[in-house]
């Protein structure tokens, strides 16, 4: 049996990246999954990928997360399709990187109602057919809520992962009484198509400092997969309130340079 056989998994930001990599990888689980993105035609075509590949996806119409109709009608599509929802995975973010003395607070708002407000706005709307289903939450932290950094002016995106690691904490709380899990995925630097174009691209700090990734790699979306769908899955019935980190051991060890 799949892992997570008939399953239905609401997905935001499957227009590519991690978003599609996740999408596929549950659909190939047995989910039956709803996806959205801003970008819709890329989120039909992962919602087309998943069909050629055997899955069920469904892309209701463009998901604008940071609108709580949007959010909300999203939602009704996918509880109208389906019955029912039993998973939430709030990939969809958006970022304005930039030092906090030169960035205006229009960049920082921003980051924030992206990876914030999307968040709560999600959950909450799906909140009343999680606690039928007794289903589970899952969220996308970032090593960026954990540590500061000296390369990589975060101050925005430090805010808005930290707040939802703290956020993920308190809706696990809140759920445990209707049997809802609530649980974050934090990663380090990940290899993707936007990510080797700036954060990973050879003159960029950052890649300077992921060098010495104990393990010896930045990761990719099938790591941060992986890590969902473990805890999407019935083996992680007792696990939530969790910030489960994918980084190679990145942020657990002192700076410095490999052997």
């Amino acid at each position: 049996m799949r892992r997570l056989d008939g399953k239905v998994a609401l997905i935001s930001g499957t227009a590519g990246g991690q978003g599609r990599a996740v999408a596929r990888r549950f659909a190939a689980e047995g989910a039956l999954v709803v996806g959205g993105d801003l970008l819709h035609e890329q989120a039909l075509d992962t919602q087309r990928l998943i069909a050629r590949e055997g899955g069920t996806a469904l892309t209701p119409g463009p998901l604008d997360v940071t609108d709580e109709q949007s959010v909300s009608s999203w939602v009704h599509e996918a509880v109208d399709a389906f019955g029912g929802i039993d998973i939430v995975y709030a990939n969809a973010g958006a970022v304005r990187f930039g030092p906090v003395d030169s960035r205006p607070y229009r960049d920082f708002a921003f980051t924030m109602r992206a990876e914030l407000d999307s968040v709560r706005l999600t959950v909450r709307s799906a909140w009343p057919h999680l606690r039928r289903s007794r289903g589970c939450i899952l969220t996308l932290g970032s090593t960026a809520g954990l540590t500061g950094s000296l390369t990589n002016r975060t101050t925005a995106h430090s805010a808005s992962r930290g707040a939802v690691i703290a956020l993920t904490r308190q809706l696990a709380a809140e759920g445990a009484p209707y049997g809802i899990r609530a649980n974050c995925v934090s990663p380090g630097a990940v290899g993707t198509a936007g990510s080797r174009a700036t954060l990973l691209c050879e003159d960029h700090p950052v890649r300077a400092v992921a060098r010495p990734i104990p393990l010896g790699r930045a990761g990719g979306p099938d790591d941060v997969v992986d890590a969902a769908v473990l805890l999407a899955s019935d083996e992680a019935a007792h696990i939530t309130g969790a910030d489960l980190v994918v980084d190679g051991d990145w942020s657990a060890v002192v700076p410095g340079t490999s052997p």
